[in-house]
């Protein structure tokens, strides 16, 4: 992209490299624009948070009278997971903690969600899924040279959610998701849920069948979940207030300790986001998560400008982390980096869930009202 045609929003740090990203003419970006409207909606750390957040408990809790857990909190070792965990025990919910090793856990992060687990006495469920299977997957989603990478960690996660809360009879999901921190969209991501979308990438780039691996339809996550199995998600984050260096603060008296880098609980994860998006794509997502902040009055857009500054990896460092990744999941450097050179693709080059969701119209508005 040319100097010339470059533009960056005057009000928080998302530029023209930003797929989707547009200005209006004063040169504000629609992530400015379309905020307030957003976060009237989703975001409620006040007076009518703190209601709707009672009203909530007092209905996971009638929901699970008698049952051996009254919601399901998944847990990464990052920090809104860990945060929200400690949070949900003080707030006398009985949840049943989910894992999901798909194979990328730092040490540092193995050690946290035992930490966290521990000194609130929760039972834990460790979901491992089939490394062989992941493997392959992540192969394939390099040869397909998609934007999303992260899809084979972040479906089996959520669908491992709705399975164990199925299995032992769960209403509620609880996340760690929160518009203070995570309120900028990625226009250029992929849903991760598209098993379609996945199935197709896997076909044409796979080597093995899948097995080991939980997967999801957008029929049961749309329409049979929270329809007539009445299994609902809530993001509790949304309704106090949050603030994400306090929470690593409380975290850090808790024995939780702090990763060096944002993501730092998946090796993946972070040489994706690192090295992998601004490579190959352009995207340097730390804008994304950087207004988000700005947004959410967390931080100033002079202090986001001076962190975009600071360079996203050492060379030496992201090389041993690249040549480590190579080697786990089977594909030499030199094709790695080939791969990185070539022109990238879109998800919907592959078949994709779009026709099915656009049928389920119509529901729509009534399962947001189950969601909430």
């Amino acid at each position: 992209m040319s100097n010339l045609s470059y533009q960056i929003c005057k009000t928080c740090v998302m530029d023209s490299t930003m797929p989707g990203t547009v200005f209006n003419e004063e040169g504000i970006c629609n992530n400015c624009t379309e905020f307030p409207e957003k976060a009237a909606v989703h975001w409620k750390p006040n007076a009518e948070g703190a209601a709707r957040l009672n009203a909530i408990l007092a209905k996971i809790k009638a929901q699970g009278t008698g049952k051996e857990y009254d919601s399901i909190l998944g847990l990464s070792g990052g920090v809104d997971s860990s945060f929200l965990a400690f949070k949900v025990k003080e707030w006398g919910l009985r949840p049943l903690i989910l894992h999901v090793d798909g194979g990328w856990n730092t040490e540092l992060a193995a050690a946290n969600i035992r930490r966290v687990v521990d000194e609130n006495g929760y039972d834990l469920v460790t979901e491992v899924v089939d490394w062989e299977t992941m493997k392959d997957l992540q192969r394939a989603y390099l040869r397909a040279g998609v934007a999303n990478q992260d899809v084979p960690q972040d479906h089996v996660f959520i669908a491992s959610l709705f399975h164990y809360a199925r299995k032992h009879k769960i209403k509620a999901i609880i996340s760690g998701h929160n518009f203070a921190t995570e309120s900028t969209p990625m226009r250029w991501q992929h849903p991760a849920m598209d098993r379609i979308n996945l199935r197709a990438i896997h076909k044409a780039h796979g080597e093995r069948r899948i097995q080991g691996y939980r997967t999801i339809s957008a029929l049961e996550l749309f329409l049979l979940t929270p329809l007539f199995r009445r299994i609902k998600f809530y993001q509790p984050l949304n309704l106090v207030p949050y603030d994400k260096e306090e929470a690593i603060e409380f975290l850090e008296i808790k024995g939780w300790r702090k990763y060096p880098r944002k993501h730092g609980e998946s090796i993946f994860t972070r040489i994706f986001q690192d090295y992998i998006l601004p490579k190959k794509f352009g995207i340097d997502k730390r804008r994304a998560h950087l207004t988000s902040l700005i947004h959410g009055g967390s931080m100033s857009r002079d202090r986001a400008l001076a962190i975009l500054q600071e360079p996203l990896y050492d060379e030496a460092e992201i090389r041993r982390e690249i040549e480590f990744f190579c080697r786990k999941v089977g594909v030499s450097v030199e094709e790695f980096d080939r791969l990185m050179q070539e022109k990238p693709h879109s998800h919907k080059d592959y078949k994709n869930w779009d026709r099915y969701i656009k049928m389920m119209q119509p529901f729509k508005s009534a399962v947001l009202r189950l969601r909430g």
